[in-house]
């Protein structure tokens, strides 16, 4: 089998001349018997991450198996899309996931979101409650903008931001340092959603190592109590950190996936 991960990508126009970066794999269209529609997958990842990481990869070898509809794609400013990822912000990246559900995937579906994508994932099935019938969500990062980002901000960070200056940040998930704006901050204000129950209309599940330093377990129960939708389950992985990228722990996802997609088709 060819390894689509290292064939070019086909792109999505938007209207301010950018294009989104994706790969789509089609599926079987029904299932069973009963020739009801299979759900299909979209894969959100993170911060400054990209469609070809071994999750995302991993579940479209597994959707290839399936033969499940699967799309991944790249933010603005990240991976193989276009733009510059300093400009980006949540509601940029929640318009390009949108942009996706709408123009590529094809019915219902579940959404995978990882860390931020977590944050984009919820943003979108609440944008699209027809189409979106369920979530599964890594490490999500909800509200990351505001609470892991400003809140914990030195006031001389705070202080180069208000100046609208740039501030760079180190990480061990990249080689290059992640680029802040206070554009960043503000837009992901009008998008919080931990401060209000949230009305999703699916099931959800959530996984969350409680090792992970970037995002605490924690504030994945905050968002099961937001969570206004009954049907929410939180694995929470004892030793395991932010990533989860380790085999036994995509595994697991995978594992989560599939059986969130039967449950929702059965």
């Amino acid at each position: 089998m060819i390894d689509e991960t290292l064939t070019k990508p086909q792109r999505l126009a938007r209207l301010d001349g950018q294009t989104i970066a994706y790969r789509v794999r089609a599926g079987n269209g029904v299932q069973g018997d009963g020739g009801a529609q299979k759900v299909g997958v979209v894969w959100l990842g993170g911060f400054k991450s990209d469609m070809i990481g071994a999750k995302a990869t991993a579940l479209d070898a597994w959707a290839a198996a399936a033969q499940r509809h699967f799309v991944r794609f790249d933010y603005f400013g990240h991976g193989e899309s276009t733009g510059e990822f300093v400009e980006g912000t949540i509601g940029q990246w929640r318009e390009d996931a949108l942009a996706v559900i709408d123009e590529v995937a094809e019915g219902p579906l579940v959404l995978v979101g990882s860390s931020m994508g977590g944050w984009i994932a919820l943003l979108a099935a609440l944008a699209r409650p027809e189409r979106v019938r369920g979530l599964a969500l890594v490490a999500p990062a909800p509200d990351f903008t505001e609470d892991l980002m400003w809140d914990l901000a030195s006031e001389e960070v705070k202080e180069v931001l208000r100046a609208g200056k740039i501030w760079s940040e180190l990480s061990e998930y990249d080689e290059e340092p992640y680029e802040i704006s206070l554009k960043l901050i503000e837009d992901g204000r009008r998008h919080l959603l931990l401060r209000a129950p949230i009305d999703l209309q699916c099931p959800v599940r959530i996984l969350h190592g409680m090792a992970d330093v970037d995002v605490p377990w924690q504030r994945s129960l905050t968002l099961v109590e937001c969570i206004s939708h009954p049907d929410v389950m939180a694995t929470f992985i004892k030793g395991a950190d932010h990533r989860l990228s380790e085999e036994h722990h995509i595994a697991r996802l995978v594992s989560l996936v599939n059986d969130l997609c039967r449950d929702i088709e059965h």
